[in-house]
């Protein structure tokens, strides 16, 4: 039996197994040794705030140079049934062979995925919720100047959602597009589409960010249709609900998440969108022995609000996960979650990037300063050690932050004399 098992191999899953074999480490010698083993699918870490970008195919690293060389196992199998009376659960590999998998402690950290739109002619629609998908979005628009020159919306796409990621698919399609397009002498003519249900484009940024948004859309000639939403699609157009038809032969939905699958596993409380209630420790409520973390879980975060799916949370609640479950093996206290100031860094394409601060959202840094600060994100801070145990479980401690080489933007006037600490991306 696995002393420790984490179900899940992103962001939340892959440090909650680093934090539990930290502290599991540092108390080996001469003691009982305990063993941690990552149950998932999948080979690699996939660095799912890249997903928008050109060649997601490379946006990955490989579990095993991650964790093995801190001596956890890893099995590759996809987890069917959860028995928490029993300590055990169901996993399923890639050959079809099922096995039972026991635990001592269990964290879930299973993840998001996107709710897909039940309308006419869905299978039309691309998505960057994962590497499948965005590997098939980048085939797509690479693929499309094999079209017949005279068909309708070859160069126009049509992105469903102005969230974060709607916004950062958007502003990044029309410099992919483009890219694609220029070799025909096109490029002039793409075309990108923003479609957004609420009356409001980027609204759930805040007020503040509003303009800055608006600029950018603009300034890169992004069209935006506000009040409206996808009722049905074809190969060459997308319709909206109030009628219109929009030639295009390219789709992406953006919008709306739900928890990975074996969240609703567990028979703890969960949220509208399935995420596991867990408490200031991160345990899930009212089910002895198991943790949850990442965007399965929701998590208070001590002022009054509670965790959004990002990697900004997903990080540091895996590692407190992981350290809390390993702590009862131990007789350690467990320690109650304590996230830094909340952060928003939005990539605008050519437009630069937005960063804004605290819940409000309040604007802190545009354009190419801003630009700087998400690409150390994203291409620096939130990739894990490869083939270094000892600097694994460095960071793995809770109480370390993974900042790096980049330069960390001077605290805004109204917050002079705070520190501002950057777990991640929010995505």
């Amino acid at each position: 039996m696995s002393d420790i098992v984490v179900v899940g191999g992103g962001f939340a899953g892959v440090w909650a197994a680093a934090a539990a074999a930290r502290l599991l480490a540092g108390r080996r010698p001469g003691g009982t040794e305990h063993t941690v083993r990552l149950v998932t699918p999948e080979d690699d870490l996939v660095i799912r705030p890249r997903l928008y970008e050109a060649d997601p195919h490379t946006m990955r690293v490989p579990l095993d140079r991650i964790l093995a060389p801190a001596g956890v196992r890893r099995t590759a199998a996809a987890v069917t049934a959860i028995d928490t009376g029993q300590g055990a659960l169901t996993a399923v590999d890639r050959a079809g062979r099922s096995r039972e998998i026991p635990y001592g402690r269990l964290v879930l950290a299973t993840g998001s995925r996107l709710v897909r739109p039940a309308v006419t002619g869905a299978e039309h629609l691309h998505d960057v919720d994962t590497l499948a998908g965005a590997t098939a979005l980048d085939a797509h628009l690479h693929a499309l100047a094999e079209l017949p020159a005279a068909g309708p919306g070859r160069w126009t796409a049509v992105v469903v959602g102005s969230g974060p990621t709607g916004l950062e698919v958007a502003t990044e399609l029309t410099r992919r597009l483009r890219a694609v397009a220029a070799p025909h002498g096109a490029a002039g003519r793409v075309r990108v589409v923003l479609v957004e249900r609420a009356g409001t484009v980027g609204a759930a940024l805040g007020p503040s960010a509003a303009p800055v948004i608006a600029g950018a859309l603009r300034g890169l000639g992004i069209e935006t249709r506000a009040g409206v939403t996808v009722t049905g699609l074809a190969a060459d157009a997308v319709v909206l609900s109030d009628g219109s038809r929009l030639l295009a032969r390219t789709a992406v939905w953006t919008a709306g998440f739900e928890a990975a699958e074996p969240a609703r596993l567990i028979p703890g409380r969960h949220d509208g969108t399935g995420r596991l209630e867990v408490d200031a420790f991160l345990r899930v409520t009212g089910v002895p022995g198991v943790w949850a973390a990442g965007d399965a879980a929701t998590a208070p975060t001590g002022d009054g609000h509670r965790t959004v799916p990002s990697c900004q949370y997903a990080i540091p609640l895996g590692k407190l996960a992981g350290h809390n479950a390993a702590a009862g093996l131990l007789g350690v206290e467990p320690e109650p979650f304590a996230p830094g100031p909340y952060v928003t860094c939005l990539d605008l394409g050519d437009a630069g990037a937005l960063y804004t601060t605290g819940r409000e959202r309040a604007v802190h840094l545009t354009g190419d300063e801003a630009k700087k600060y998400k690409r150390a994100i994203t291409e620096q801070w939130i990739y894990p050690p490869l083939d270094d145990a000892a600097e694994l479980l460095r960071q793995a401690d809770h109480r370390v932050r993974t900042r790096r080489s980049a330069p960390v933007p001077a605290a805004p006037a109204e917050s002079a004399g705070r520190s501002v600490r950057h777990d991640g991306a929010p995505s």
